[in-house]
């Protein structure tokens, strides 16, 4: 196998995007490459063509390398669903749930075996493997029954390439630091180091690139300038974009409604290339303010954040912004919260079989948490009954089943398959849906925003058409990183280390 796995010095230091820049880069140059990442730690999914789930950032870097994301790309998916529990997604289906001691004690030679059966498939399809670390490959407590770095580079018999984060301070204790935890043989596997994020005269900077080689040995490939806007999806909280600053009378505020297990934040990205556009991250009631709109998002453990939504006094505000003629937008489990009532026999959402929890009471629905989870892609167009007429596209990942009330007709979605879907009530004012990615079907969004904007007496806007500037940004992406990295001293580093490890 040809291949690199990208490694960090830490968490978010850039190793997704710094993957996902490298698929493009060579599927532009007509290399068949896919991404790869053995473990995953996200609520951040992605759904393949054939409805399995894997992480997003492997599903955005297939979508770089210009092929279809599959569950050889991602085996091993960790979600988790409380401080000590994670359920586990093997192949795109989950599993079980395991606290983090039982997962290392129990799943181990599993997620080996797993690791290996896609490897083998990767191998045979494509001419390189661009891999991708996880947090830091010298988490001493971890490292023994590690699934994810050098241990997995040492499977595939692969070159690694060191990332570090300039812009969050201390970049040559954190790269020495880690060189120096590696054993002999992991560091030998080490073959460049990128820093990454770098703001500012990267003249400023050549004394530290020398000092690094120097120290280490080992050659700096580039110093990679930090790139704002670049559309890449993001792995998991610690990528979530922060609230966009943009507030006034001209622009429309959006309030989103963060919970401590959120999922899929993706869903909300598309509002930040609206330039009149403010998104708010929220979590207690007294940074609410007056918005124009409320979104409450995806979660992975939906009573357990109604429950704390509830203890910060968003319940009562809900109804009274609701009561106003306010706009209130539900998705997945967030579209659960909304409704009247959450039944969990099963105690596949809290893992206490039998609870129930009233819910916001602002969809006449009750929800029932199933064993089995949905993972699928949906198309269809709004319901009739909104008399809208609009294709929209997404996916869906839950495990809850939400029914509306006997008699109750407002439904949102008409989808292809002849499943009526959602909740359209107040004339629009009131959105339930479990339809991921809703607001990235761009004309959907522009006629949304354009109904707050006549609302807030505010100019209207033509549609953005974010989908089509995607593909634009991954070939900027790989430009931008072709343009400060020593790209051919990558590429001889991929393609000559089997035959000088043959040789040595």
């Amino acid at each position: 196998m040809k291949g690199v796995m990208i490694q960090g010095t830490a968490s978010d230091v850039g190793k997704s995007l710094i993957a996902t820049a490298v698929c493009r880069a060579f599927a532009n140059e007509g290399i068949r490459v896919a991404p790869f990442k053995s473990q995953n730690m996200s609520n951040n999914s992605y759904v393949t063509l054939d409805g399995k789930e894997i992480g997003r950032a492997q599903g955005i870097q297939a979508e770089a390398a210009k092929i279809k994301a599959t569950v050889w790309m991602n085996p091993i998916l960790l979600k988790p669903r409380s401080d000590q529990q994670s359920e586990v997604v093997l192949f795109g289906r989950t599993t079980e749930t395991f606290s983090g001691r039982g997962y290392r004690d129990l799943f181990y030679e599993k997620g080996l075996k797993a690791i290996q059966t896609a490897l083998h498939h990767l191998s045979q399809e494509f001419d390189v493997v661009v891999m991708e670390g996880a947090g830091s490959p010298v988490e001493i407590n971890l490292k023994e029954k590690e699934l994810v770095n050098m241990k997995v580079a040492q499977m595939a018999d692969i070159p690694v390439i060191l990332v570090a984060d300039i812009d969050r301070g201390g970049v040559f204790a954190s790269i020495v630091g880690t060189l120096e935890l590696l054993t002999e043989e992991e560091r030998a596997r080490v073959k460049g180091i990128v820093i990454n994020k770098f703001r500012g005269d990267l003249s400023l900077f050549e004394d530290g690139v020398q000092w690094l080689e120097e120290r280490t040995g080992i050659p700096v490939l580039g110093v990679v300038p930090h790139i704002d806007n670049h559309m890449i999806d993001g792995e998991d909280s610690l990528s979530m974009p922060a609230s966009s600053g943009n507030r006034g009378k001209n622009f429309l505020d959006i309030v989103v409604l963060k919970p401590p297990y959120i999922s899929n934040y993706s869903d909300i990205e598309p509002f930040y290339y609206e330039d009149d556009v403010s998104i708010r991250w929220i979590s207690h009631l007294d940074e609410i303010g007056q918005p124009d709109a409320v979104i409450l998002p995806g979660t992975k453990s939906t009573i357990r954040d109604l429950r704390f939504f509830k203890k910060a006094g968003l319940n009562e505000w809900l109804h009274t912004f609701e009561s106003g003629g306010g706009h209130i937008v539900g998705i997945c489990g967030g579209y659960q919260m909304l409704g009247q009532l959450l039944v969990d026999h099963e105690g596949s959402d809290t893992g206490v079989a039998g609870l129930m929890e009233e819910g916001l009471g602002l969809i006449p629905a009750t929800t029932t948490f199933l064993r089995e989870k949905v993972t699928v892609r949906a198309e269809g167009t709004l319901h009739p009954r909104t008399g809208i007429q609009q294709q929209i596209q997404g996916y869906e990942i839950h495990l809850g089943e939400t029914k509306l009330s006997e008699g109750e007709e407002n439904r949102f979605l008409l989808l292809n398959n002849g499943n009526e879907e959602g909740y359209y009530g107040n004339d629009g004012k009131i959105i339930g849906t479990y339809l991921h990615h809703l607001f990235h079907n761009d004309e959907w969004r522009n006629k949304w925003l354009n109904g707050l904007r006549y609302a807030k007496g505010i100019p209207l806007k033509e549609t953005v058409y974010i989908s089509k500037l995607k593909d634009q940004k991954y070939d900027e992406l790989a430009a931008h990183l072709v343009a400060h990295l020593n790209w051919e001293k990558l590429k001889e580093i991929i393609f000559s280390w089997r035959t000088e490890n043959e040789m040595a």
